[in-house]
């Protein structure tokens, strides 16, 4: 099983991030955490790296009906989305979402497989849907 659902964009970075956002906010999800690693890291450590911005993304309804089923799951809850420069390149963008699937095998708890294939359903229209768009204006 792959870790994460992933696209790769020619665009910049700050628009990376405002179609991944618009992308998220279509399939329902909103952003409640975000962590910019490479401000991070040079701010606690004096250390450089590309842009790495980690969001925190959520769809309720979804992650409801999760935490009812296992009360543990807020351990792997948000779901994390990814957008960061490729180490290699000024030009390439990597944006990755968390696949949804590692929550029923860490927990072995079959009642969540149809939410992992709901929320990984929407995650990937989320993902696919940033070839094919640009930034809200």
């Amino acid at each position: 099983m792959n870790l994460g659902l992933s696209t790769t964009l020619h665009t910049s970075f700050d628009e990376a991030v405002a179609r991944t956002r618009n992308a998220l906010a279509q399939q329902g999800f909103g952003v409640l955490t975000e962590i910019d690693v490479r401000a991070t890291l040079k701010a606690k450590l004096g250390e450089d790296m590309e842009d790495y911005l980690i969001l925190g993304a959520c769809n309720p309804p979804l992650a409801h009906q999760a935490v009812s089923i296992d009360r543990q799951i807020g351990l792997l809850l948000p779901c994390n989305v990814i957008v960061r420069r490729d180490p290699t390149s000024d030009t390439i963008i990597i944006v990755e979402a968390m696949n949804p699937q590692l929550m029923v095998q860490v927990t072995d708890e079959p009642a969540l497989q149809p939410i992992a294939g709901q929320a990984g359903a929407k995650l990937q229209a989320a993902i696919d849907s940033l070839q094919r768009t640009a930034a809200p204006h």
